[in-house]
């Protein structure tokens, strides 16, 4: 069984066009999501893009790109076109990591590919970390999660889940907000391509949604280190570059 971190990177972005290749400290970007990886931690570690300059910088500095179509619906069908392209088996685990964390701890890829490869019946994970109620009850962004007992997933949603019927909520309790981590076995993947969009799917813009209404099962665990903030307009740029920075010295 191999391991594979896949990084999906666009050039196109609506809030920052050629965001892979934006400067941290002296590299681009998506260098710096590359070099969160520790190769020990991983037999491949792949950028999957469908534009020429992204590949070109990732091969100049050493790791491997694989060229992907440009006209993939979703994330989850590139990663699928890359992990065949690496001719990756049935039984192996695809961790994805998306081209804009560059912040991204190590021990989390770890934890999440650890998570699928103890748990044979699963199909996916993921992590997803505690936040308040302030914060993610309302909020469409802060994707929640509710689990079984077992961990397995039970469903994820934009909405205020669980639902609060008699708001016997007290302030001091909190929400799972999924962070879009996640491990795959490549059988899952294989399979995830020839659904067609799930109607929760399509309601909830949830890709991770397919799997569930398709009778696979995802497991997920609570985040053992906290994950910094990804980069999708130019101040989460800016505040990324100061975090660099702090660390550096």
């Amino acid at each position: 069984m191999k391991k594979a971190v896949i990084i999906p990177a666009r050039y196109s972005s609506s809030r920052l066009p050629g965001k892979p290749l934006k400067d941290i400290l002296g590299k681009p970007m998506i260098i710096r999501v590359c070099e969160a990886v520790d190769p020990k931690s991983a037999d491949i570690i792949a950028v999957a893009t469908d534009d020429v300059r992204i590949a070109n910088v990732v091969e100049e500095h050493g790791y491997k790109a694989i060229m992907t179509r440009d006209d993939h619906i979703c994330g989850t069908d590139r990663l699928h076109e890359a992990a065949n392209k690496l001719k990756l088996n049935a039984e192996d685990i695809i961790i994805n990591l998306q081209g804009d964390e560059p912040l991204m701890p190590n021990e989390n890829l770890k934890q999440v590919s650890d998570l699928l490869e103890q748990n044979s019946d699963m199909a996916v994970s993921t992590l997803y970390e505690d936040i308040s109620l302030t914060d993610g009850l309302d909020n469409p962004n802060a994707v929640k999660l509710v689990q079984a007992l077992n961990d397995q997933v039970l469903y994820f949603s934009r909405a205020n889940i669980p639902f609060d019927r008699d708001n016997s909520r007290t302030p001091s309790e909190m929400l799972k907000r999924h962070v879009g981590v996640y491990a795959y076995r490549k059988s899952a993947l294989d399979a995830f391509v020839t659904y067609p969009e799930s109607s929760l799917e399509a309601l909830e813009k949830l890709e991770q949604l397919r799997f569930l209404e398709n009778g696979h099962k995802i497991i997920a665990q609570k985040a053992r280190v906290t994950i910094p903030i990804g980069v999708d307009t130019e101040e989460d740029l800016h505040n990324v570059i100061q975090l660099f920075k702090e660390q550096a010295l």
